[in-house]
């Protein structure tokens, strides 16, 4: 297996730190929302983020869906969080500006990138976006599958983009410093807030929908209009990128390849949308992940693709050694130690610097 550099970055532009294993974790798997206190942040999931060479990890908190009160949801997960950095200082870094990724290679420690992946926290109050920033906040995610006051989700049918609303959001995100992350957005959402958006934007884990035609993936347009702007691309580990739903890692390396094709390599890198610990027992997931699947399609927040018989990671690219096995697959496609290590994580860094300076 090839060895992933020690000084290599590698930064996962989303994804989670949990131990899906663990007893509090499989009794909420089957459940349409994971809170904080279901998510367990234990020895073995510190280990294994260890091992895999990670340095850094844009982690999902805050209101994504259901009847939770977004706003006070989403600040009693940013305190958790701040909580759980501390209480594993020797472990964990919190992520507030780009020299915090390489300060976390440097020290051995694991980054902790704050990221939204619904944006309706803000309510009606743009003032909160400031609050959201100052709390460490650094990627904020317009939509999730579906429409929300801001905009539409991929999933949402009419397409209609950007409310006004959510124009002005865009606004004062970029004057907070913090990523507009286009992820689970419709096209046209994805579109508009590329144009009208003042710093470089970015879709932190989505796939290629010319390669396989989902909602959740994004076409060649918007790829090559995000990177044609200075902003940021991650590929990610879901079957998604497969019309089989069966994803694999070769099919992970074809949507990189695309993707590096569309938008030019210094704008592509990983956002896995997963953890690192890898699922011991597929069986007893299997039967979980149908209910699971049956519940997000009941709440009308499931995408084109979830099926009870697909898994939401790729089964030949998870646990410690995901991040070497595609260093290798990489290097088999004859990608250079230079280009690998950019889509690994050093175009997301930099990428960081540009909005988070």
């Amino acid at each position: 297996m090839t060895a992933a550099p020690r000084d290599m970055l590698i930064i996962n532009a989303l994804g989670g730190l949990e131990n899906p294993n663990a007893p509090e974790a499989a009794e909420g798997a089957g459940q349409l929302i994971q809170s904080i206190d279901e998510l367990a942040i234990d020895a073995r999931a510190l280990a294994d983020a260890h091992a895999s060479g990670v340095t850094a990890v844009n982690i999902t908190l805050g209101y994504v869906m259901g009847d939770l009160p977004p706003y006070e949801h989403t600040l009693h997960e940013i305190k958790v969080w701040d909580g759980l950095i501390r209480a594993n200082s020797d472990d964990l870094l919190g992520v507030r500006t780009a020299a915090d990724l390489y300060r976390a290679r440097t020290e051995g420690r694991i980054g902790v990138i704050y990221g939204f992946q619904n944006g309706v926290a803000v309510g009606d109050d743009l003032s909160r976006i400031d609050t959201f920033q100052q709390l460490g906040v650094r990627v904020f995610q317009l939509t999730y599958n579906q429409a929300n006051h801001l905009g539409d989700g991929s999933m949402a049918t009419e397409n209609r983009g950007l409310t006004p609303f959510g124009r002005e959001v865009v606004e004062a995100v970029n004057e907070s410093r913090m990523m507009v992350d286009l992820s689970h957005s419709g096209e046209n959402t994805c579109l508009e807030a590329a144009r009208i958006s003042t710093r470089p934007v970015s879709v932190n884990h989505t796939g290629c929908r010319a390669l396989t035609d989902l909602p959740r993936n994004k076409t060649d347009e918007e790829l090559r209009l995000v990177a044609s702007r200075g902003g940021f691309v991650g590929i990610y580990f879901m079957p998604f990128l497969s019309p089989t739903g069966h994803a694999t890692a070769a099919d992970v390396v074809e949507h990189i390849d695309h993707a590096v094709n569309v938008c030019g390599e210094d704008a592509v890198g990983i956002g896995t949308d997963g953890p690192v610990t890898g699922i011991d027992d597929l069986d007893a997931y299997r039967a979980r992940l149908a209910e699971h699947v049956a519940r997000r399609q009941a709440a009308g927040v499931g995408a084109a693709g979830e099926r009870a018989d697909t898994y939401p990671f790729v089964v030949d690219l998870r646990g410690v050694e995901q991040f070497r096995e595609l260093i290798r697959l990489l290097e088999k496609r004859g990608y250079g130690s230079e280009r690998i290590e950019k889509i690994l994580g050093r175009n997301f860094a930099d990428y960081a610097e540009r909005i988070w300076g």
